[in-house]
């Protein structure tokens, strides 16, 4: 795809063109958007902006895509045709060439903006919800008693519930817990980590979850 030098405009699908300009920010809508990344067999990898989206596109190492296109990307004009270039941009992108075995089945990384989504912003002591700046990671059987930084040893907690269990069990502290602490799946992990999941990422994931899951099918 050869076109000159003019910088991307971006077009959600579906919607006019804005009054911005080719040097415009993107809106808030398309700065948040994400792309579900497979590999060429179908298995789930991750999730991608749409920016190294296109550049698989640009690179022809698309293998196969699902769902409506999602985003439509207006380039420069090819000098041999005299035409704009146009990305239009899938939901879901297999990309050509095999996984990493270890990258098919990942352990999610335990940060506290991944266990915050697991345990929904509630904490699992008092059962408030709470923004992120108000929450804490609580070790379940504290690291001073033996325990581990590990998804089935940490809950979400206020700042209020993890001082007054201090370095207590719960059972100690008289607080139980409102839910069992637990190592969400990969595929569950995606779908907690993303916002703004579109229909058919979401239809896409719920069909690879497993058969026991804490999340709504």
């Amino acid at each position: 795809m050869e076109t000159d030098t003019a910088a991307l405009r971006l077009v959600a699908t579906g919607s006019s063109p804005g009054p911005d300009g080719p040097g415009a920010a993107p809106p808030p809508a398309i700065r948040a958007l994400r792309l579900l990344s497979l590999d060429a067999h179908g298995r789930v990898l991750d999730w991608m902006s749409w920016q190294d989206a296109a550049c698989l596109y640009a690179r022809g190492a698309v293998a196969w895509t699902l769902g409506e296109p999602c985003l439509t990307l207006h380039g420069g004009t090819c000098r041999a045709t005299g035409r704009q270039s146009i990305l239009e941009l899938h939901p879901i992108i297999a990309a050509r060439g095999h996984a990493r075995p270890q990258a098919l089945d990942p352990t999610p990384a335990l940060t506290n903006a991944a266990l915050f989504a697991r345990d929904q912003h509630l904490c699992l002591y008092c059962g408030g919800e709470f923004t992120r700046s108000h929450l804490t990671r609580d070790h379940v059987v504290p690291l001073s008693r033996g325990g581990r930084d590990i998804w089935e040893n940490v809950v979400t907690a206020c700042f209020h519930c993890n001082s007054r269990k201090g370095g207590r069990t719960p059972q100690q502290a008289g607080m139980p817990l409102l839910a069992v602490p637990y190592r969400p799946s990969w595929i569950e992990h995606l779908i907690l980590s993303n916002r703004h999941i579109l229909a058919d990422q979401m239809a896409f994931l719920k069909a690879q979850l497993p058969r026991r899951t804490r999340l709504s099918a």
